[in-house]
């Protein structure tokens, strides 16, 4: 007799981390029986390889456990996991978030559909699912709200619009009463996330700007605590958005953005919209308007025809933008992709230059952590160890209750975590 059991394996953004949360409540619902479900990622080779591993490992670990296999992975490479013996059920990125789509792979496991492969065209998909966030994330500190999903633009190096599909956004209303939810279910803080989150509202009616959509919870949600963004397009920041960096406090001053590069040359190459100077003025201009603001940042190392010369000019960028949180990301060849037939960069060179742009982004943090010292800050407790302040600095802390918002007082850092 099978148990009713579903666990599910998440691999690599938040968004998939907030999607697999909601999937195992509906396989739930639907009564998947002793399930292990695989949420895979595109981003990489290594991503897709890692994923394919664990399968493996867990088929010989349980080998009467159901295995779904979805995600962008699994909508991009479909064909490629169907194959392995390992897995009894392959599920496109727009079906894992129907409640549906759930109900019709419990009935195809217990023998109702000999098909493998439930995928549907991603680029046919035109709006946002429902979403059950509060069971989704009872219990956790800090709560996501998706309010976006796929991707219009078309960088040289990326997957992800061919895995996530184009843009598409949910509407002010129902992203107002989820975050409403959320917080009167306890969460202290509430993160707004999408793939391109800078793109919502292209395609909704009058077309509102995602700083329209900020102000709009803010305003429409008065209890909220904090609020909090996911990686942004520096490009796309609109005079709303700014004018929330500015003058709202309970928007936290900590804005990952996506960069990509510091070389005008690779920048173009990439098919990204900004410039190095656009970066730069950028995070002059919201530093300006809100001086305590921390900066992360995505930055590819290795990306084709990068010489070292444009590698050092993203290596500077990390002075010139005061970036505090660094994201590096060696860059990985994804078939398919106009970047895959540029002459690509020596794989050594690549995994060298991103251990170089690590260490940088490591000082870096070092020299923000140390400049805290001695401040007060609100942290939010996320364990009985560790809290995050407003600038999504990590706090070393004992004895404290999950969940809440408390001042303390920095009183050293050990190089990775700041002390109070």
């Amino acid at each position: 007799m099978r148990t009713m059991s579903v666990d599910i394996a998440t691999f690599g953004c938040r968004l998939n981390i907030h999607e697999s949360g909601i999937m195992r409540g509906r396989a739930e619902v639907a009564g998947l029986a002793d399930a292990v479900i695989f949420n895979t990622c595109a981003v990489t080779n290594e991503a897709v390889a890692q994923a394919r591993q664990a399968i493996r490992r867990t088929r010989r670990e349980r080998p009467d456990a159901r295995i779904v296999v979805t995600g962008c992975a699994a909508q991009t490479q479909a064909e490629m996991f169907a194959a392995m013996p390992e897995v009894d059920r392959v599920i496109g990125n727009d079906d894992k978030m129907r409640a549906d789509a759930w109900q019709e792979t419990r009935a195809a496991l217990d023998g109702a559909s000999p098909a493998k492969i439930a995928v549907s065209d991603i680029m046919a998909v035109r709006e946002m699912p429902p979403q059950a966030v509060v069971r989704a994330q009872a219990g956790l500190p800090r709560a996501f709200v998706q309010v976006q999903n796929g991707c219009d633009h078309r960088c040289t190096f990326c997957i992800i619009p061919y895995g996530r599909g184009n843009s598409r956004s949910t509407p002010m209303h129902a992203v107002a009463d989820q975050v409403r939810a959320l917080t009167e279910a306890g969460h202290a803080e509430i993160v707004l996330t999408g793939v391109d989150l800078t793109s919502y509202g292209s395609d909704l009616p009058d077309a509102p700007t995602f700083g329209a959509l900020v102000k709009h919870v803010l305003q429409s949600v008065p209890e909220l605590k904090r609020l909090r963004l996911s990686s942004i397009d520096s490009i796309e920041a609109d005079r709303d958005l700014l004018d929330a960096i500015a003058n709202e406090s309970r928007l936290m001053p900590h804005l990952h953005l996506s960069l990509q590069s510091g070389d005008d040359i690779i920048l173009k190459r990439m098919k990204r919209r900004h410039l190095r100077a656009d970066a730069i003025a950028f995070c002059d201009q919201v530093r300006r308007l809100r001086p305590d603001v921390v900066f992360g940042a995505d930055i590819i190392a290795g990306f084709p025809t990068e010489t070292d010369e444009m590698f050092a000019r993203s290596q500077d960028l990390v002075a010139e933008c005061d970036l505090s949180l660094l994201h590096v990301f060696p860059y990985s060849s994804r078939p398919g992709t106009p970047a895959a037939r540029m002459p690509q960069v020596e794989g050594r060179v690549i995994r060298e230059r991103a251990q170089r742009l690590r260490a940088t982004g490591e000082a870096a943090l070092r020299q923000r952590l140390a400049s805290e010292v001695g401040a007060t800050r609100a942290v939010l407790i996320e364990s009985a160890s560790q809290g995050r302040t407003e600038h999504f600095l990590p706090v070393a802390i004992s004895g404290s209750e999950p969940g809440r918002v408390r001042d303390l007082k920095i009183s050293g850092s050990d190089g990775l975590r700041l002390v109070a």
